[in-house]
């Protein structure tokens, strides 16, 4: 089955202090900035050179791009304090 759409996955480094993306549905997408706007930027258009390079057959004019973003962060416990 051809894929309707391209799945990115966005994940926050809290180490370095950079947005990290990858995607199973395109290989060899590895991409990292400092924002997650600067991060869909350039994985669109490392999307475009990767979805030729890698032949990936999708039937629509316009490939849509889901960027799924995960950040997890952590809060004082007011009990503990």
């Amino acid at each position: 089955m051809k894929p309707a759409l391209i799945i990115v996955r966005a994940l926050w480094d809290d180490e370095a202090k950079v947005w990290v993306a990858s995607s199973t549905d395109v290989a060899g997408l590895a991409a990292e900035a400092r924002t997650l706007e600067q991060l869909g930027r350039k994985v669109l258009v490392m999307l475009e050179e990767l979805v030729e390079l890698n032949g990936v057959d999708i039937d629509l004019p316009e490939i849509p791009v889901h960027i799924l973003a995960e950040r997890t962060a952590r809060i004082a416990n007011p009990r503990r304090a």
